[in-house]
């Protein structure tokens, strides 16, 4: 069936600039539909329906389809599927590498079966900034930016210059040089349009980003999410995504946040909140008036942690502070005279001046921001909330606890142990919770200047008591824009940060993603020998075991002010209350509350210090590069030239002997179970981000062709590059394996010969003996990160299902896009209960592809007789359709040939 013209043309309206003075341009009016419904619709929702209305063809989207969603409060319980094309398409470097990469072979492809390469374009704009590149290599010195920035560009001048090659070979796509910032805060500030105005027709701004904190945006209004990289790619192609209508929570906040009381605290207690309530697969709403109260820097600080929370969006509609924004944030008058004038025409605007239309939600949160208090999270997990009065009773709770999200299981007698050590000469001692990392980073928190003037402020009041930090502490701060060392110099308060320690250390994604760097010999030496429970204290949004450093096992995440205060004091053993956070060359017992500021202190050097032309000189500057990007070379041509040698950039074997017949879906037969996992198997335990191990199958790959261990760089880095990639899955040094019986480590048994090998080992002796693999696991499989290689990389080991109690969204959505078949185990059962050691055989018995439902129930069968019932996780009739092409890039391929032009 082919594309038609859009059955409501009639609904095309001129948007008249105010004062008469000419027109805007045309839009799909809402309110000329005169459907009362649409007054009810949450205001995400109503971003979806005019995005079916307008990409309406009869073809992708369909009038049926804008029908489900203005009918949303029956249809949304149903779980019916809707088509959703995104404004644009946001990728950092780490996701923007191997989408490239893919992009480039997918024009290999088009070539080799006969059709135009130069097809394979982005259709909707594609924002790249390259922000995940940042190690911490240099801290605690005034040249640790350009110290940090030459190593950078030494370890990636290869996947920078492909970058760069990409930005000309492909249409539509804008490449933000590295040392600009962090993708989500250059998102926020710079390329968040919230109206697009394109040929003379206006609609809204809507984003999917390869990472998963792409919602920062929605503090926007602009409604965004994370998706796979793999999707990413087919929405660039002009796919619609494929979605399930998703229920939405209203969130009602009430009063104001009290004194001293930050954004973060705000967001970890927000976090805790919709974990308990339930949020996956669906948005966030927030509204009340306490909207009225909240920056929107904050917004856009509790939007960021959506995947924390488990929801796909925490949406902030546009409303007065969302324009006072974008003004502070340097968009012309002009600009923001159509996105307003845009949005109150068509009903998408919340002005509370005016008497509010009670909107419908699928439930119902109320927090009170008074209620709100101090707090860090963690040891393992973000959502589980610490309040700062009861860290140092939790702390010693967690060092008893059997091992565990909240436990390390440390024998009573061992918990006072000392281990001495020298740094520099001096004589230096560390016990269970000391600090050794202590980190400004992330897009969380660094895009908030009330936070980070707030730790410049207890930077100040410490350094004014003559407070230090010690020596072996790494400390950093890693902004997520130049804006932020901008309002920071203005203020005068940066020195302060600088006498502490925290040192501006580059511009972009550092420890929160793993990026630290090395600690000190002597102090990683003092923490193995003596197994040590080191910490790190982050303003993060991950703390994932093993994520932030393979020797920072208790990892907080806190607010920058907090994170000044822990390094501080050194500890996280510590009570703020009642033991003094330091004292004085004169003895002077200092408290926490002596180096605190108030709320109204931190807002007076906010509003003194944060100004436009800070943010429209930063952005002027940003698209012309830097001397090192500038003088990068790089091919010219449509069609990439690989090299066979390289170690970064390796065409994929994603569509060898591909034919322009689909083959089918496939059931598996008689697999052996690869890795056997508990619950929260995260996208980092399956497809690590950080540095790459010496003994691991990676490191030897490496090696083999000439790399020097000082030159591995990280998993991150090497996204473009397989063959680094399928050995660097399951990788992590804290996976756990049941098949191990208890041991820590990235091994697994090869059954047969019960020999432990590692799992990429283990994985290319199955293939070898012509075996299907699969994997079994517990609840929130991929929780994390929005990593596309999570899936990729399974795929290339041979993985055909993974069975769990639960998946995250996103990862689901990616193994379904890679082929692998995700089965969920019925409510109730998991492989204990089922009695599954994990050394059976296992055969999944699929229908004709034709005869597939989404859903639908599957029977898996194993050679020792046991049998059980799973469902089946294509969750759409479109996701069968990739399934039976064999991926979702073979599905783009044969379609562009086949479609009739």
């Amino acid at each position: 069936m082919a594309a038609t013209a859009n059955p409501f043309q009639s609904i095309l309206k001129t948007l008249q600039k105010p004062g008469g003075a000419g027109d805007f341009g045309s839009y799909f009016s809402l309110p000329a539909l005169n459907d009362p419904r649409i007054d009810k619709l949450p205001y995400s929702i109503r971003i979806l329906l005019e995005s079916a209305i307008r990409n309406c063809d009869e073809f992708q989207v369909k009038k049926h389809d804008v029908e489900k969603i203005i009918d949303w409060e029956n249809s949304a319980p149903k779980q019916v599927e809707i088509p959703f094309k995104p404004a644009r398409v946001l990728l950092q470097d780490f996701t923007g590498v191997p989408a490239v990469v893919d992009l480039a072979c997918m024009r290999d492809a088009m070539n080799k079966l006969g059709g135009d390469s130069n097809r394979i374009n982005p259709l909707v704009p594609v924002d790249l900034v390259i922000d995940h590149s940042v190690q911490v290599d240099v801290a605690r010195s005034e040249n640790a930016v350009q110290a940090n920035m030459e190593l950078e560009f030494q370890r990636n001048k290869e996947r920078f210059g492909f970058l760069k090659w990409g930005s000309t070979a492909f249409n539509n796509m804008l490449v933000v040089p590295p040392g600009s910032g962090i993708v989500h805060q250059v998102n926020l500030e710079y390329l968040g349009r919230v109206v697009f105005n394109t040929n003379g027709v206006l609609y809204p701004d809507s984003v999917v980003g390869t990472d998963s904190h792409t919602t920062m945006i929605d503090g926007l209004g602009v409604a965004g999410w994370g998706v796979g990289g793999i999707e990413a790619e087919a929405a660039m192609l002009g796919q619609p995504m494929s979605m399930v209508l998703p229920g939405v929570v209203g969130f009602k906040l009430l009063g104001k946040l009290r004194s001293g009381v930050t954004a973060t605290d705000l967001v970890l207690t927000v976090t805790q909140m919709l974990r308990k309530h339930g949020v996956v697969g669906k948005f966030v709403e927030f509204y009340g008036e306490g909207m009225s109260e909240l920056p929107l820097a904050d917004r856009a600080t509790i939007a960021n942690m959506s995947p924390e929370y488990g929801a796909t969006m925490g949406f902030f509609p546009v409303d007065h502070v969302t324009l006072q924004y974008l003004k502070l944030t340097g968009r012309s008058d002009e600009t923001v005279s159509m996105i307003e004038s845009y949005l109150r025409a068509n009903k998408m605007f919340v002005d509370y001046n005016e008497p509010q239309v009670e909107r419908v939600y699928s439930s119902y949160l109320e927090l009170k921001l008074e209620d709100v208090e101090p707090c860090v999270s963690g040891p393992k997990r973000p959502h589980d909330r610490v309040p700062l009065k009861e860290m140092k009773v939790d702390w010693h709770a967690c060092l008893n606890n059997k091992v565990g999200f909240k436990g390390f299981a440390i024998p009573t007698e061992s918990q006072n142990k000392v281990a001495e050590f020298t740094f520099n000469g001096t004589k230096a001692h560390l016990r269970h919770g000391d600090v050794v990392i202590a980190a400004i980073t992330s897009c969380t928190n660094t895009s908030n200047p009330y936070v980070m003037l707030g730790a410049a402020l207890v930077a100040k009041k410490a350094c004014d008591l003559g407070l230090e930090v010690k020596p072996w502490i790494k400390t950093s701060l890693a902004p997520g824009s130049g804006v932020v060392t901008k309002y920071l110099e203005r203020s005068g308060l940066q020195k302060y940060l600088n006498q502490l320690g925290f040192h501006i250390v580059g511009y972009g994604c550092t420890t929160c993603i793993g990026n630290s760097g090395d600690i000190n010999e002597a102090v990683a030496s003092a923490i193995t020998e003596n197994d040590i429970v080191a910490a790190a204290v982050l303003s993060g949004n991950r703390n994932f075991e093993g994520r932030v450093h393979p020797l920072t096992r208790a990892n907080y995440l806190a607010s920058p002010p907090l994170v000044v205060a822990y390094a501080l004091a050194g500890t996280v053993d510590i009570d703020f209350e009642t033991e003094p956070i330091g004292i004085t060359k004169d003895g002077e017992r200092i408290f926490f509350k002596d180096i605190w500021p108030s709320s109204e202190e931190i807002a007076s050097v906010v509003q003194s210090s944060v100004l436009p032309d800070m943010f429209r000189e930063t952005y002027n500057a940003i698209t012309k590069g830097n001397p090192m990007w500038n003088n990068l070379s790089v091919p010219t041509g449509t069609l990439y030239s690989w090299d066979p040698s390289s170690t970064y950039i390796h065409e994929p074997p994603y569509f060898k002997n591909m034919t322009m017949s689909p083959p089918g879906g496939h059931g598996v037969k008689n697999a052996y179970c690869l890795l056997n996992f508990g619950d929260s198997i995260t996208t980092d335990h399956i497809s690590p981000a950080g540095s790459i191990h010496k003994d691991s199958p990676a490191a030897k790959y490496l090696m083999e062709r000439g790399v020097d261990r000082r030159d591995f760089n990280s998993y991150g880095s090497r996204r473009g590059n397989d063959e680094v990639m399928a050995r660097g899955t399951f990788a992590n040094i804290r996976i756990v394996n049941k098949l191990l019986n208890g041991e820590v480590g990235p091994k697994t048994i090869h059954i047969p010969s019960g020999e432990k090998l590692s799992v990429f080992d283990a994985a290319m002796k199955y293939k070898s003996e012509g075996h299907d693999m699969i994997i079994l696991a517990g609840a929130e499989y991929g929780s994390g990160s929005s990593r596309d290689w999570a899936a990729k990389g399974p795929m290339l080991l041979g993985v055909k299902a993974v069975i769990s109690k639960s998946f995250e969204r996103i990862h689901r959505s990616n193994l379904v896009g890679m082929g692998i078949i995700p089965l969920c185990f019925k409510s109730g059962e998991d492989a204990d209960s089922l009695g599954l050691t994990g050394r059976e055989r296992y055969t999944i018995d699929l229908p004709n592809i034709s005869e597939i439902r989404p859903g639908q129930d599957v029977t898996v069968v194993t050679d020792d007789g046991k049998k059980f019932v799973t469902t089946l996780r294509f969750d759409t009739e479109v996701e069968l359709a990739y399934f039976s092409h064999g991926g979702i890039l073979q599905y783009v391929i044969r379609n562009l040939i086949n479609a009739k032009h």
